[in-house]
């Protein structure tokens, strides 16, 4: 039962930093596109660093949750299954870590724009607005095909 709880409030900890990685960039492309129309934009940059704080607080927790799932089992022998040599989420944790870093680069975008630095393109950030779900696909098909 300990190990469904912990799995539970993982998955609800990632799905909150999921929709934070899909929001903010399209935060980013509202930015972009609000020109010369300064209370609008600063407005969205506001949205955008509170989201930003916010993801960070939920990955911690994701991390945290996540953690105790892939080495819970020493901690709690007999509670939480020992996932030994589990390539697939050596993968998963690779992909991970490239969602990390693409979260972390549109905050630091966020970041520059609300000290007056430039943004990409709009159609730029549109297309990078879609590469996290190309890259979430292949972590939940890791986790449930368990494929090596």
């Amino acid at each position: 039962m300990t190990y469904l709880w912990i799995k539970s409030l993982h998955l609800l900890f990632v799905m909150a930093w999921v929709a934070s990685i899909f929001y903010l960039p399209r935060i980013l492309v509202n930015i972009a596109e609000a020109g010369s129309e300064p209370a609008i934009k600063a407005r969205l940059e506001l949205m955008g660093l509170r989201l930003y704080r916010f993801g960070h607080s939920m990955f911690g927790m994701a991390l945290l949750f996540g953690a105790t799932l892939w080495q819970g089992w020493r901690l709690l022998p007999g509670t939480l299954p020992n996932f030994g040599a589990a390539h697939w989420l050596e993968a998963k944790l690779t992909l991970v870590l490239l969602l990390l870093a693409y979260y972390v680069w549109n905050g630091r975008l966020v970041k520059r724009s609300a000290e007056g630095g430039a943004l990409p393109g709009a159609r730029t950030l549109r297309i990078m607005n879609e590469l996290p779900v190309l890259v979430l696909l292949l972590i939940i098909f890791l986790v449930i095909a368990k494929p090596f």
